[in-house]
């Protein structure tokens, strides 16, 4: 596997509506001309079992995971939340995903 300097990853599974967002964000990125250090991934409903297998701490200097989460927004909104700012076990996953408190350990 080759490893990209910046690597996106969309999340959720469409059966369930608004939760294939991330995997329709990247559906729509393959119609655009990428830069040579990007990959992009449609990591479905399975993508926290396996999301950090596409990063090589060695190459990947940043990872971008486009999903949907309740953070008490207006239904639409659009946030950047930083890996500094994420707090290890204050979010529940309907997925049983331990993927938060990973992404901390990686800041």
């Amino acid at each position: 596997m080759l490893y990209s300097e910046i690597v996106i990853v969309g999340c959720g599974n469409p059966l369930f509506g608004d939760d294939g967002f991330g995997p329709a964000v990247i559906e729509e990125m393959k119609n655009f001309k990428l830069p040579d250090n990007v990959t992009i991934q449609d990591g479905g409903a399975g993508a926290p079992h396996y999301i950090f297998n596409f990063l090589n701490p060695d190459v990947t200097k940043k990872l971008i995971v486009v999903d949907i989460a309740d953070f008490n927004a207006k239904p639409g909104s659009i946030s950047k939340i930083s890996g500094k700012n994420l707090k290890p076990g204050a979010y529940i996953d309907p997925h049983s995903w331990d993927g938060v408190d990973q992404l901390c350990r990686i800041k």
